[in-house]
C-alpha cells in the first residue's frame, strides 16, 4: 500500500462524477420548466373557465327573469322541440354559438342576433387604459358554444331542470362547463 493513497482517492470529484451530477441537475431543471410551462397554460385557462361559468349563469338568470317578469309563460320555458316534439318552447335545441340576445333579451332563443357575436373585454389596448375603444376584445362565438336544455322533472308538473353546457376550445384543449339548475312555475 502506498503512503497517502487514501488521501488521493478522497481528495475530490472525478470528471465522471461531476458530469453525472450536471446531467441529473439538468434533467431536474428541464422537468421543472415543463411543469412551469403547463402551469402557466392552465393559469391562462382559468380566465376562460371563469367566462364560461359566467355565461352559463347569465343564461339561467335570463330564464328566471323571463319567468318573474311574465315575459314567458310556463309553457314557453322549454326547448323548441320540447318533450313531445314541438311544445311551443322558445329555447333553441343543441349547441349554439354565443350571440347577443335579440329583442326579448333572452340568450339561446331563435331571435338572437346572428350578426352580433357575444364578446368580452380581456384587457386594455395599446393605450393601456381599460374602457376605451382600443381594448382587447374576444369574440366568444368563434370558439364557445352554449347549449340550453330544459326538461321536465318526473312526477313534478311545476318543476323543470335547466342544464347549461358551455364548450370551448383554446390552446388545443377542449373544456366543458356544466351548470344545472331547477325552475318552478311559481315566481
Amino acid at each position: 500500500m502506498k503512503p497517502g493513497g487514501d488521501q488521493l482517492r478522497n481528495s475530490g470529484f472525478s470528471l465522471l462524477e461531476a458530469l453525472v451530477a450536471i446531467l441529473v441537475l439538468t434533467i431536474g431543471i428541464l422537468s421543472l420548466l415543463g411543469v412551469y410551462a403547463k402551469g402557466v397554460s392552465f393559469a391562462h385557462m382559468t380566465q376562460w373557465d371563469y367566462i364560461a361559468q359566467k355565461k352559463a349563469e347569465e343564461a339561467v338568470e335570463t330564464i328566471f327573469t323571463a319567468r318573474d317578469t311574465k315575459l314567458l309563460t310556463w309553457s314557453q320555458i322549454q326547448n323548441v322541440t320540447g318533450v313531445t316534439g314541438n311544445d311551443g318552447g322558445v329555447f333553441v335545441d343543441g349547441p349554439q354559438p354565443l350571440l347577443l340576445p335579440g329583442p326579448d333579451g333572452l340568450v339561446g332563443t331563435q331571435n338572437d342576433q346572428a350578426s352580433a357575436p357575444d364578446t368580452v373585454i380581456i384587457g386594455p389596448g395599446p393605450d393601456k387604459v381599460l374602457g376605451t375603444a382600443d381594448d382587447d376584445v374576444a369574440n366568444l362565438s368563434s370558439f364557445m358554444t352554449r347549449q340550453i336544455q330544459i326538461v321536465p322533472v318526473p312526477n313534478e308538473p311545476n318543476l323543470r331542470q335547466i342544464t347549461i353546457t358551455i364548450v370551448y376550445t383554446t390552446e388545443s384543449l377542449t373544456r366543458t362547463h356544466v351548470l344545472i339548475s331547477y325552475i318552478s312555475s311559481f315566481a
